[in-house]
């Protein structure tokens, strides 16, 4: 059992979600959705393409409203809320694709994710944290973000992400795209945010990597949650095994 999984029985509920359903338009992409996400563990989304994983990720940071259900994190109706300030609760979204603005440098894209006044108030002090988590990002901060390999531009989403000081980072697909030693160091880069004591959701389709760094797991197959348990068991269903690692 990883060192992390001990204790988090004991920790408390940060997000819930209580029958959640949303859509686009006519379509319903999430059907009845409920799942919790505890203080400091690693929790994955595992799934296919189109199975809903990315609207989910859309639904908690706001950017997509539920039809119905409820939301909340640590206590807060995250449905009572506009969506621009979701990040005032604690949660950062990482999205799928990264999303930077190619045009900026790494450190004007760096100055978004710390646009929230409390943020803005420690700014020094967050830039001096992330840049000693990416010194790579520190010796390109001048350079424009599109500019940066695939890699690194995944460095520099997450690097925005934590420059708003999160209690929950929101992480979409961060292996998509990349070659596998890349892969290997983006993986590498969560654990090691998670053992600093930050809470991640993670949605991915490399089931065997993110079922190695996570506590907990939910598959989700066309928009509603089929299973969930521990890394461990998910990773041990021969089911799983089968349909998502190829085994």
């Amino acid at each position: 059992m990883r060192a992390w999984s001990r204790c988090i029985w004991g920790l408390k509920r940060m997000l819930e979600l209580a029958d959640i359903d949303a859509g686009y338009g006519d379509f319903q992409a999430l059907f009845g959705i409920s799942m919790s996400v505890k203080a400091g563990e690693a929790v994955a989304v595992i799934g296919s393409n189109g199975a809903g994983k990315t609207t989910l990720l859309r639904v908690v940071s706001g950017l997509l409203p539920a039809s119905s259900g409820t939301m909340t994190m640590e206590g807060t109706s995250l449905r009572a809320i506009p969506a621009h300030k979701v990040i005032e609760t604690g949660i950062a979204h990482v999205p799928e694709g990264r999303r930077l603005f190619p045009r900026l440098s790494v450190e004007s894209n760096l100055k978004i994710g710390a646009y929230i006044p409390a943020a803005r108030a420690k700014f020094e002090e967050r830039l001096t944290f992330v840049y000693g988590l990416f010194p790579r990002l520190q010796e390109r901060r001048a350079q424009l973000a599109g500019t940066l390999s695939g890699g690194e531009q995944q460095m520099c989403a997450i690097a925005r992400a934590l420059m708003s000081g999160p209690k929950l980072i929101l992480l979409d697909e961060p292996s998509m795209g990349l070659a596998p030693v890349i892969v290997a160091q983006v993986f590498e880069l969560v654990r090691k945010l998670r053992d600093q004591g930050y809470t991640v959701l993670i949605v991915e389709q490399n089931v065997r990597q993110v079922l190695k760094l996570a506590d907990r797991a939910y598959l989700l197959e066309a928009g509603r949650i089929k299973t969930s348990g521990s890394a461990q068991e998910l990773s041990a269903s021969d089911e799983i095994r089968r349909a998502y690692m190829g085994i």
